[in-house]
C-alpha cells in the first residue's frame, strides 16, 4: 500500500475539491451568510499565506478567540494544513487563566473576532509571546492599541495575500491543534492533537456507530469550536461533504430554533443545558424541529427525561461520552440491534459502546483489571490512536497508566460493552462505607416536572462522614418543596440514598464548558452561602 499521510490538509483538499459546492452558512440573527467549501478552501489558502508574511512557520502556535463561524473554520483548515498549531483559546475562562493558556502555549498570533475585542482587550498586554492580532469582523480596535502587538485586519490581510499556497508535506504524526482542559482543579493542561489522531477521529465520527455523518447531512456544531474541537464535528464534516450550520454567537434557545427551523440541520451537537433550554422553548411555542434526525449530547451526564422529552417532539438524542484527552468522542450510546422499549433505553441511558480502534476497562483498588460484567465498579481507563499520552509541557504521570489514560470517570462496563458512569472519581459520594452516585440523583430529581436543573455534592457528616446535598432550581412559578422532592426520589433509589439536605438557587453554577461546577457549590456551602433546608 502507498504511504499517503493522514493529515487535515487531506480533509481539506477532498471537502473543497470533491465537495466544493457544499455551502458554509454563519447565521448573523436575521438570516445567514454563506461560502461554499471550495470558496472556503481558497480562503484557508489566502490566510495560510498571510499568517507566513507574518512570520509563522514551523510549529508555532496560532491562537483563535472566535465563535462558531466560516472564518473559524478557515482557521481550522489553514493553520495545521500550514505546518502550524491551531491552539483555540476559550473565551470563557477567568482572564489568569487565559493568560497562563496562552503564555504556556508560546502564542505567537491571535485570531479574534471583533464582538471579542472587550474580553481579549484588558488581558492582551500580558500575553508574552504574541506578536500580532488579526481581527474578524467589525469591532472597536482601539481598546486593543498600546498592548505592544501588530495589529490587522482579516480581510485585508487575506486580500493581499496569493490564492494558492504551497501546502508543504507534513508528517501525520506532527501536531495540529491543541486545547486545554477545562482547568476544574489546578492550572488547565494542554492537550496536543496529531494530524493523524484528527483523521481517524473524524473518520470514527462519519460511522454509524457514532453518528454516521455523510453528505446527506447538514451539520450544526452548537458547541464551542474552542472545546475539543466542537467535538470534531467541523473536520468531519468536511470529511463527509456536509454543509455545515454555525450559529456564531447566537447561542440562547430563541435564535437556535430559529436557525434550525430556517436552516434544516440533521445532526447537531451541543451540552445537556442548552438542549434543556432549547425543548423548552420549542414546546412553548410549538417549533418544528423535526429536521434534525439525530442529536448528539455529551459534556456531562444526558437526562433521561431531556431525551423523552425530544423523543416528543420527533427528535432523538444520542449520548456520547469522551473528554478533551480523547479528541473527544470515546463512545456513544445506540441501543443494540433489535432492541426495544425499556432494553432500548437502558443503551441509551448509558454512555454507551466504545468506538472502534478504541479499548476501554474498568481498573479497581491496586489497579486491578475488574470484570466487564455490568456489576464491578472502577475507574475507566481508555488508549487508542486519538487518545492523549501526555500533557504539553507538563508531567502528570498519576493520569497514566501502563499505556492507559486514567479519565477520572468511575463506572461500569456491562458484558456486552455498554459503559454506565456512576460519577466522577472526585465526586462519588461515600456515606458511611457506601458509595452514594450524585448523577444517578440529579438525573432523577431533573425528571421532576417542576425541576429544571439538580446538582448533587458530598458534604461532611459528623455521623456518616458524608452526606449527600440537592441543589435544585425550579422552574418559574413552581412551589414544590424538599419534602416533596424527597417523596419522589424514594421510590427511585434506595432510601439512605436520599438527600436530607436541600438548597433552592437560581441557576446550577457552570465550568467553562457548560458542565456543572460542584467546586462552586462545595465552596458556597462551606462558606455558609446557601440557604440550606433539612428534610429528614
Amino acid at each position: 500500500m502507498q504511504d499517503f499521510p493522514l493529515t487535515i490538509t487531506t480533509i481539506m483538499r477532498y471537502g473543497a475539491g470533491v465537495f466544493g459546492d457544499a455551502s458554509v452558512s454563519t447565521w448573523t440573527g436575521d438570516g445567514t451568510r454563506r461560502r461554499t467549501y471550495g470558496e472556503v478552501g481558497e480562503r484557508a489558502a489566502r490566510l495560510a499565506g498571510a499568517l507566513r508574511g507574518l512570520g509563522v512557520d514551523g510549529d508555532q502556535r496560532v491562537a483563535t478567540f472566535m465563535w462558531n463561524n466560516t472564518e473559524h473554520l478557515e482557521a481550522y483548515l489553514a493553520v495545521p494544513s500550514m505546518g502550524a498549531v491551531l491552539h483555540t483559546l476559550n473565551l470563557r475562562l477567568f482572564p489568569d487563566q487565559l493568560v497562563y493558556i496562552a503564555n504556556h502555549a508560546e502564542d505567537r498570533v491571535v485570531i479574534t473576532d471583533g464582538s471579542l475585542i472587550p474580553l481579549l482587550a484588558p488581558v492582551l498586554a500580558r500575553l508574552e509571546t504574541v506578536r500580532h492580532v488579526v481581527v474578524v469582523g467589525e469591532g472597536d480596535t482601539a481598546p486593543l492599541e498600546g498592548a505592544g502587538k501588530e495589529l490587522h485586519d482579516y480581510e485585508e490581510l487575506l486580500a493581499a495575500a496569493p490564492a494558492a499556497f504551497e501546502w508543504p508535506e507534513i508528517d501525520e504524526r506532527s501536531a495540529a491543534a491543541m486545547c486545554y482542559t477545562s482547568g476544574t482543579t489546578g492550572n488547565p493542561k494542554g492537550v496536543v492533537y496529531s494530524h493523524r489522531s484528527a483523521y481517524l477521529h473524524s473518520m470514527s465520527t462519519c460511522t454509524g456507530n457514532a453518528m454516521g455523518l455523510s453528505a446527506s447531512d447538514v451539520v450544526l456544531p452548537v458547541v464551542p469550536m474552542f472545546h475539543a474541537n466542537a467535538w470534531g464535528l467541523p473536520y468531519a464534516a468536511v470529511m463527509a461533504g456536509a454543509p455545515l450550520v454555525m450559529p456564531d454567537r447566537f447561542l440562547q434557545a430563541e435564535p437556535l430554533v430559529r436557525l434550525i427551523e430556517a436552516e434544516r440541520p440533521t445532526i447537531a451537537g451541543a451540552v445537556p443545558t442548552i438542549w434543556s433550554d432549547v425543548l423548552r422553548h420549542a414546546k412553548e411555542h410549538g417549533s418544528d424541529l423535526t429536521s434534525l434526525r439525530l442529536v448528539p449530547c455529551g459534556g456531562s451526564a444526558v437526562p433521561e427525561s431531556l431525551m423523552r422529552g425530544f423523543e416528543d417532539i420527533g427528535v432523538r438524542i444520542v449520548q456520547a461520552w469522551g473528554m478533551t484527552e480523547t479528541s473527544p468522542v470515546a463512545s456513544v450510546a445506540h441501543p443494540p440491534a433489535g432492541a426495544a422499549d425499556e432494553d432500548a433505553w437502558r443503551a441509551r441511558v448509558s454512555q454507551g459502546r466504545v468506538l472502534a480502534g478504541l479499548e476501554m476497562r474498568i481498573v479497581g483498588d491496586g489497579d486491578v483489571v475488574l470484570p466487564n460484567d455490568g456489576e464491578a465498579v472502577g475507574e475507566v481507563e481508555i488508549r487508542g490512536p486519538w487518545i492523549t499520552g501526555a500533557y504539553h509541557l507538563d508531567e502528570d504521570p498519576a493520569k497514566f497508566h501502563d499505556g492507559w489514560l486514567r479519565t477520572g470517570d468511575v463506572g461500569t462496563l456491562s458484558p456486552d460493552g455498554y459503559l454506565v458512569l456512576t460519577d466522577r472519581a472526585k465526586d462519588v459520594i461515600k456515606s458511611g462505607g457506601e458509595w452514594i452516585s450524585s448523577v444517578e440523583l440529579e438525573n432523577h430529581l431533573m425528571a421532576h416536572p417542576d425541576v429544571v436543573e439538580a446538582a448533587v455534592v458530598g458534604v461532611p457528616d459528623d455521623r456518616w462522614q458524608e452526606r449527600p446535598l440537592a441543589s435544585v432550581v425550579l422552574r418559574e412559578g413552581a412551589e414544590t418543596t424538599a419534602a416533596e422532592l424527597r417523596e419522589f426520589l424514594a421510590g427511585r433509589v434506595a432510601k439512605w440514598q436520599v438527600p436530607e439536605r436541600w438548597t433552592f438557587i437560581t441557576e446550577v453554577p457552570k465550568t467553562s464548558v457548560g458542565k456543572f461546577d460542584k467546586k462552586v457549590l462545595r465552596r458556597r456551602y462551606a462558606d455558609g452561602d446557601l440557604e440550606v433546608r433539612h428534610a429528614d
